[in-house]
């Protein structure tokens, strides 16, 4: 511990190899520079938070610097990509006068750093300022939606940070840079609690900075699948003024295979809140959404319906599926979770997969859960095994809220959840592992719009920071420019080996088989 007053120039800290070094000055802002070796490869960047009356990190008067280090190896609840996480890195927690602190964590692939206060009662955020600059002329991977109310869905585009401007379209997380050394810079936050996620915009000289989506507080109808936001604050977020805020961080390497590899959400965020996590099961599941449940060479007529379904068990019975996904067209209306469609008797499904080892996931509506959270219990009775929650297409501080009540609710009658129309992974899933999965993800849904060129970038940034469900398997391939998909005629761009190799190279908690069954059985018995 060091107090009075101290010179900026001997703020600074290093990874625990210290290859990498992060060096901080305090003066009219808090400003920080990274250096890999004796490589600049972040420059000038700033960091403040704006509360409705102070801004956290304007004219910075430090109080006390503490240095620790951390080494630990963590068993991870559920083992994606490591069964022992290891963390290791060393620390240094800047305290400021205001009642307010910035950490930093330097890892020898990566550094972060968050805000964290010690004030009265709640504070309202107005604002957050990531600020970074770039030395030279990077080049960036982007993906920019046309505003805050996204799927998430949108390919990768590719510019020179120098020819990024202002105006220009933001992007949301995460986001790649490749340096002009040979290095990638990986951007994204972790431990995202109580707070809207966090997006990227060009700064107009060589930079980029955050912005936020304010937070919701009134809604109106908008159909079956969202409401219409009718007034919002002016603030991003209304929370309690002695907390931890997310972390923002960067995963640092001269080599690819580290930003695949990187556990960096994992190590940033909360510890697991389930005292028993035993009965979370990841594995692989049929789905029929994607080809409209349209079975070729049966004796019954396909479709939404009993025989089908059947057939879907037996097929995932047979090869050690286990489990079985009822999209969209289960139920008889979209709004109503509890009576399915008059053509399918769903306790007879259940008890039928039951009895064949699979269980059944239901998909809905994020909108049709929020009016009927009591569903949870319900399913559970019924014995199914998690839910397929879609649509929520925005990631204010109301809806990341949203994603934490669900994942509590349903860990606490033991079903497990796949997010769709989602945001990326940012912490969640640690604290709740029957968080299985996320699409945020331009995936196969998109017919001839998910292209090659475009998923060889996913293990490097949205698969890198957590479970991804891009919904990989088909069978029926074709080239870019030729996709014609279809519902009731899906094909996937690239050949079979190509969609095979996506199931080893993504990561998911569930990993969705989303071509027809009857293709898998002819390709077997070829």
């Amino acid at each position: 511990m060091y107090g009075g007053k101290i010179s900026a120039k001997e703020i600074s800290v290093q990874s625990p190899d210290g290859k990498l070094k992060v060096n901080i000055e305090l003066k009219d802002k808090i400003y920080y520079s990274v250096y890999s070796g004796s490589d600049l490869l972040l420059s000038n960047c700033s960091l403040t938070m704006t509360l409705d009356n102070e801004v956290l990190g304007k004219q910075p008067k430090l109080k006390s610097l503490k240095r620790s280090k951390i080494e630990e190896s963590v068993k991870r609840e559920i083992p994606l990509k490591n069964a022992i996480v290891e963390n290791h890195c060393n620390t240094l927690r800047m305290n400021m006068a205001g009642n307010y602190a910035i950490e930093f964590r330097v890892f020898n692939k990566g550094l972060a750093y968050r805000f964290i206060t010690n004030k009265k009662g709640e504070i309202e955020i107005m604002g957050e300022n990531f600020s970074i600059h770039f030395p030279a002329d990077y080049l960036a991977h982007l993906s920019q939606p046309d505003g805050f109310k996204t799927s998430y869905e949108y390919p990768y585009t590719h510019v020179r940070t120098k020819d990024y401007k202002h105006t220009d379209r933001m992007s949301y997380l995460p986001v790649l840079l490749e340096t002009d050394k040979q290095y990638k810079i990986l951007i994204s936050e972790a431990d995202l609690q109580d707070y809207p996620c966090m997006f990227l915009q060009s700064t107009g000289n060589n930079g980029m900075q955050s912005l936020f989506p304010k937070c919701p507080l009134e809604f109106g109808e908008d159909g079956d699948r969202s409401l219409k936001i009718l007034k919002e604050a002016n603030y991003i977020a209304k929370t309690s003024g002695k907390r931890n805020f997310p972390w923002r961080f960067f995963v640092i390497s001269d080599n690819d295979k580290d930003i695949v590899a990187n556990e960096m959400v994992y190590i940033l965020s909360s510890p697991c809140e389930l005292e028993d996590y035993s009965w979370i099961k990841p594995g692989q599941v049929s789905w029929e959404w994607w080809h409209d449940a349209r079975l070729y060479g049966v004796d019954f007529r396909s479709g939404y319906n009993m025989d089908s379904y059947k057939y879907y068990i037996d097929f995932a019975s047979t090869f050690g599926i286990p489990y079985i996904i009822m999209d969209e067209g289960w139920a008889k209306s979209t709004r109503d979770p509890f009576t399915p469609n008059p053509t399918i008797d769903l306790q007879e499904l259940i008890k039928y997969g039951r009895e064949r080892n699979v269980k059944i996931v239901l998909w809905l509506t994020w909108l049709t859960v929020e009016n009927h959270f009591d569903l949870f219990k319900t399913f559970a009775d019924w014995g199914i095994a998690g839910v397929k929650i879609d649509f929520m297409d925005r990631s204010d501080q109301w809806m990341v809220n949203y994603y934490e009540r669900v994942a509590k609710e349903a860990a606490k009658h033991k079903l497990f959840v796949d997010f769709h129309g989602s945001f990326k992974p940012a912490g969640l899933e640690r604290r709740y592992p029957n968080v299985l999965s996320y699409e945020g993800v331009l995936g196969m849904e998109q017919g001839g719009n998910c292209k090659p060129e475009n998923s060889i970038y996913l293990p490097f940034m949205r698969n890198a920071v957590g479970p991804m469900d891009f919904t990989p398997g088909s069978m029926f391939s074709a080239q870019p420019e030729d996709n014609r998909s279809t519902r009731a005629n899906a094909m996937g761009s690239g050949t079979r080996a190509y969609q095979m190799a996506l199931f080893i190279v993504f990561e998911s908690g569930l990993q969705m088989l989303a071509d027809n069954p009857v293709y898998y059985l002819s390709l077997i018995h070829i």
